[in-house]
């Protein structure tokens, strides 16, 4: 059965599929929605967010066009000009809906879906660790800048987070930052490319994976709906997860998000 916050974002994963469908643009289902709907057919049964990956052309796109409310969503990007939205990818908010989570500086918007580019990153493995290990220094520090300490974070990690606040934001802006860690992975594009990469997905290094490991949308089933992932989607999640059909312990079977408020009910717009 599923919770509240999963039947939401199925509703936006419905609407979010047939628009691109309407505007030709390519997509995937990417990270821990793409395991649920190899393993489950649906939601990891304790997961409670949707990850989605665009190609950096249709990406731009997507961006570019998709301007105002529409059937209730927003798209915000590190372009769009609110100085409180510091992620360097995009987000499709439901603005029906209010969600706050725990972060550096408080972004009060609606539950969403994490749609991050796909960037073409090399013709050798080689080549495509040394170009990620460039755009990662930028976006490591932009993370430590932006996120919380936490007590589930190693001691050397939380001492970093302290350490990068150093710099006041007047002379180091965030927002900016923001900005150019996309445009740096966006002038490392190279559509043609053997490797690609989500760069700013969670497992960082492990993102980088064979062009042919996405090749094209194929449609898969999640929870009583067909969505898009990758072709090769056994290799695309072995090669980040390896063990990824086996159930983590117990211990391990729980959401990593930390919200400081969640109303499924009313919309952050009504202040």
């Amino acid at each position: 059965m599923l919770s509240p916050i999963q039947f939401k974002l199925l509703e936006m994963l419905k609407w979010f599929h047939g628009y691109c469908l309407k505007e030709n643009i390519n997509y995937y289902a990417v990270g821990g929605t793409m395991i649920g709907a190899m393993r489950h057919k649906g939601f990891i049964p304790w997961d409670d967010d949707i990850d989605i990956a665009i190609p950096r052309k249709d990406y731009d796109r997507l961006i570019r066009n998709f301007t105002g409310i529409i059937d209730g969503y927003l798209l915000e990007s590190p372009y769009s000009g609110n100085s409180d939205y510091l992620y360097s990818y995009a987000k499709i908010y439901d603005t029906r809906t209010t969600l706050v989570e725990k972060t550096r500086v408080p972004c009060k918007r609606g539950i969403y879906i994490d749609v991050f580019p796909l960037d073409g990153i090399g013709n050798s493995y080689e080549e495509a660790e040394r170009l990620f290990r460039k755009f990662d220094k930028k976006n490591m520090f932009l993370m430590t800048r932006t996120c919380v300490v936490r007590n589930d974070r190693s001691w050397y990690k939380n001492a970093s987070i302290i350490a990068s606040r150093v710099i006041p934001n007047f002379i180091l802006d965030d927002k900016k930052l923001s900005i150019a860690v996309d445009r740096l992975a966006e002038s490392m594009n190279d559509d043609n490319s053997k490797f690609i990469a989500n760069l700013m997905g969670a497992y960082r290094s492990k993102e980088i994976t064979l062009r042919e490991y996405f090749g094209k949308p194929t449609l898969y089933q999640f929870e009583g709906m067909a969505i898009y992932g990758p072709e090769k989607c056994d290799e695309y999640l072995t090669n980040i997860y390896k063990n990824w059909k086996q159930l983590p312990p117990e211990d391990k079977r729980y959401t990593k998000h930390d919200f400081v408020v969640c109303d499924l009910e009313k919309s952050y717009l009504q202040n």
